[in-house]
């Protein structure tokens, strides 16, 4: 199955999207992250993804992923500045609500934050940290066109140590037609 960017659309993130949110939320999304996550932090992560969507000085971007054929919304993606051994990259994270799995969309996403982050042009890096035992997200990096580095610890969420694959997309890369 080939996989293009336009099986999605990405929006910049509202304040209308906290249900969406909620939605993403559910434990079985948030397996390798952690757990669910409570309401309060569930209500700072709503206005830290607002608050990035409303940034304008290349810090990054959060985006609802929504269905090109019907325009559901069916989870979110994003990018946002972070420094990786001492360089500062822009990471990028998704989730897909367990309805849409199956039909490609995380990968189409990730190809649409590949572009968005690209046209953003602040730095030459996209790092994807999924845990190493998340199969289907490493498979969204492969398929992505992502390069792996190799495993890294880190701490997500913040105290929660895990093993991860660094993921690496070059954004001044060329693209491929």
């Amino acid at each position: 199955m080939e996989i293009s960017a336009s099986a999605v659309g990405i929006e910049p993130w509202s304040e209308d999207d906290f249900e969406l949110l909620r939605a993403a939320n559910a434990p079985e999304l948030m397996t390798h992250l952690g757990g669910p996550e409570p309401e309060e932090k569930l209500i700072a992560r709503h206005r830290r993804y607002v608050d990035l969507s409303a940034d304008r000085t290349g810090k990054g971007r959060m985006y609802r992923v929504v269905t090109a054929d019907t325009g559901e919304k069916a989870g979110a993606v994003g990018f946002w500045d972070t420094l990786w051994r001492d360089q500062p990259v822009y990471e990028t994270g998704w989730t897909i609500l367990p309805e849409f799995h199956g039909r490609g969309l995380a990968t189409a996403a990730a190809l649409a934050v590949i572009a968005a982050a690209r046209a953003k042009g602040g730095h030459r890096y996209l790092h994807a940290f999924p845990k190493a035992a998340n199969l289907p997200s490493n498979s969204v990096c492969r398929k992505a066109g992502f390069e792996l580095m190799g495993e890294c610890d880190i701490e997500y969420p913040p105290g929660n140590p895990i093993l991860a694959h660094d993921w690496r997309f070059d954004l001044r890369a060329i693209p491929h037609p």
